[in-house]
Parts: C-alpha cells; structure tokens; sequence
C-alpha cells in the first residue's frame, strides 16, 4: 500500500508542476490579449488620424469608448510574478523590471489612463481634436514600452 501512496505522489508532483506553469503562461497569454485588443481599437484611430481611413466621429468615438471599457477591468491579476519574459521566454515581451519597479510602472499607467481620458473626449468632435488626442495616448503606448517591454520574445 506504501508503495502505491508513494508511487501516486511522485506522479502526481511533475502534473503539480505543469498545472502551475499552464497558469503563469495564462496570465502571460491574457496580459497579451488584453494589449492586443487595445492596439486592435487604437489602430483603428491612428489610422484615421494618419488619414489611412476617412474620419468618421461615430467610429472614432465607438473605438474611444472601448478602449476605455477595456482599462476597466482588474488589470492587475494580468501581473502576476513569475510571468516576466525571463520567466517565460517566448511567451511574453514583459520584462522584470516591472516587477522590481511596480510603481514606475504603475505611473506609466495612470498617464496611459489620463490621456485615454482626452481621447475619449475627443474622438467625436473631429479629426483637429483626434490627431493630438492619438498621439499624447500613443507616447504613453511608447513611454512604456521603452522602459517595460521588450522588443522580441
């Protein structure tokens, strides 16, 4: 009986370990699904402020107004520790540093929010009111991704 315990635990270790893993690279997988919805909406902007596609307020405001829904969700669970590219090579682009500076990144954040704030206001009264509101969003987009991603997997 001993040895079928034992047996059984030993199995069960490394199916312990692999359940651990799967849930970091969830988080991982998640993180990046969450930024890849909202580059999904901000392309849609930049491209009417690059004048790539006519400008269209309904549009521009329904991409707006998404992005902000999205950054109401619980993003912090998205950073859980151990989901940094060195813990997970080819998963992620997020580096340590993240974690080592949770407040730099944190801060980084609040300035994505607050000119989130101003696109949201003005995506809808025009593409003069549009093209500054997309570029203050998209130098925090690369404020952040100069200190906090990095460029491969």
């Amino acid at each position: 009986m001993r040895k079928v315990l034992l047996s059984a635990l030993i199995a069960a270790v490394p199916a312990t370990m692999a359940l651990a893993q799967s849930a970091e690279e969830e988080t991982a997988k998640a993180r990046r699904a969450f930024y890849t919805m909202l580059g999904y909406e901000m392309g849609g902007l930049a491209a009417m402020a690059q004048g790539k596609v006519d400008y269209d307020a309904e549009t521009a405001k329904a991409h707006a107004a998404d992005m902000v829904t999205l950054t109401t969700l619980h993003v912090g669970d998205f950073y859980a520790p151990g989901t940094s590219k060195d813990d997970l090579p080819g998963a992620t682009r997020a580096l340590p540093v993240i974690w080592e500076d949770m407040g730099a990144f944190q801060e980084k954040g609040q300035a994505f929010g607050a000119a989130l704030m101003e696109l949201n206001a003005a995506a809808g009264e025009g593409l003069d009111a549009l093209r500054p509101a997309v570029g203050k969003v998209g130098g925090t987009c690369k404020a952040c991704h100069d200190d906090f991603r990095a460029k491969d997997f």
